[in-house]
């Protein structure tokens, strides 16, 4: 199954980054990664009767990840998550 999850950037600062994330513009929710302790965490769930909020979730932590150790720690306005 192919998944997609849209991340658009809200807030940065030298603590923390936060996006909202989801399937498309319409329907997200909100994550934050703190670079300090390098710790992630959903701050209001995606709502979306197809799939469960952790799907959207997991998948947009994936890309945040991604971001702060294989990108040196850049977070663009605007990514996805594609597979």
């Amino acid at each position: 199954m192919a998944s997609f999850v849209l991340l658009l950037k809200e807030f940065e600062d030298d603590e923390k980054v936060v996006y909202r994330f989801g399937p498309n513009e319409q329907v997200m929710g909100k994550i934050e990664l703190n670079k300090e302790k390098e710790t992630i965490q959903e701050i209001e769930p995606v709502q979306n009767a197809n799939n469960e909020s952790k799907f959207y979730f997991k998948r947009a932590a994936q890309r945040l990840a991604r971001c702060l150790y294989n990108e040196g720690g850049h977070f663009p306005e605007r990514t996805t998550f594609e597979s």
